[in-house]
């Protein structure tokens, strides 16, 4: 008898008992229901997973934890899926383990479940957004892997996890900003706010040391950007539009254009020269969002 074919499982199908997964009560709390197959298992046999979505581990944070797991023990178990040779990968939980090690501990608790890739991506992405532990960067990795690896769209992964699209869009731009601005916002010295409102500069590296060593707000940082735009690109004379008469070609490349992006587009070629612009206009952010996509593909 032939085996069946299964649908490839969509981001969002089965997600309750995902999310029941991650909010697994603590030993000791009094749920009326005990956790299901929670096993003790040495901790040498644990492995990271390499595509956790937390990147940074502040070391204050895993001290505190290890002091509490070596009075305490560990109180709720990690997420493990078995792997090859008696190993355990980590999905979620790796704060723990860590902690665990420090405080030299022989074996955990975990709760076994046998995920696929999909899977542990998103336990592990609802873990660190429940506990609000991810930085924004780590959060748009996280995005952009699922859209990239697994084929998800933003507004399924809107849907699943609770979040705007606009959301999920804003975070996925911030990773086109340039690598020492990234690592501002992973290391927390600017906020998520901040970074948006420097996705549009060409000078987003002068600006965020001026930003952050003037501790400024969001708002005075969308000034600064506008100031320094208006600044670094002087305006050349404009020669009126009644003035120029575009011709049929150039009409029909704009209806073309304007069809293909389902944003107005007009082109403006200089007579007699082989220079001119483009000028295309969105209406909302969600078409900022798709033109970006378009361009940097």
């Amino acid at each position: 008898m032939a085996n069946k074919k299964t649908k490839p499982r969509g981001l969002g199908r089965g997600l309750s008992a995902l999310m029941a997964d991650v909010s697994a009560e603590p030993v000791g709390t009094g749920g009326k229901t005990p956790r299901n197959a929670e096993v003790m298992v040495p901790i040498e046999k644990v492995i990271a997973n390499p595509d956790q979505p937390r990147r940074q581990f502040v070391q204050v944070d895993l001290d505190d934890l290890t002091a509490s797991i070596k009075e305490k023990g560990v109180l709720q178990p990690l997420i493990v899926r078995p792997r090859d040779g008696g190993l355990f990968e980590i999905v979620a939980g790796e704060r723990r383990w860590r902690a665990s090690q420090a405080a030299q501990l022989h074996e955990v608790p975990v709760l076994v479940r046998d995920y696929s890739d999909v899977e542990v991506m998103e336990v592990a992405l609802i873990e660190n957004i429940q506990r609000a532990d991810l930085n924004a960067l780590e959060e748009a990795q996280s995005y952009k892997l699922l859209m990239e690896k697994f084929g998800h769209t933003q507004e399924k992964m809107a849907e699943a996890l609770g979040k705007s699209r606009s959301h999920i869009a804003n975070l996925v731009r911030l990773l086109h900003l340039p690598d020492d601005v990234q690592v501002l916002v992973q290391e927390r010295k600017l906020s998520a706010g901040h970074a948006r409102a420097l996705i549009t500069s060409d000078n987003a590296s002068e600006l965020a040391k001026k930003i952050v060593k003037g501790g400024l707000s969001v708002r005075a940082t969308e000034v600064l950007v506008k100031k320094d735009a208006a600044g670094d690109q002087p305006r050349a004379p404009r020669v009126p539009k009644t003035l120029v008469e575009k011709d049929a070609d150039t009409r029909a490349l704009e209806n073309d254009l304007s069809a293909i992006l389902r944003m107005s587009i007009s082109i403006d070629h200089r007579t007699g020269g082989e220079s001119g612009s483009v000028t295309i206009s969105y209406d909302t952010l969600d078409q900022l969002d798709e033109l970006c996509g378009v361009l940097s593909r």
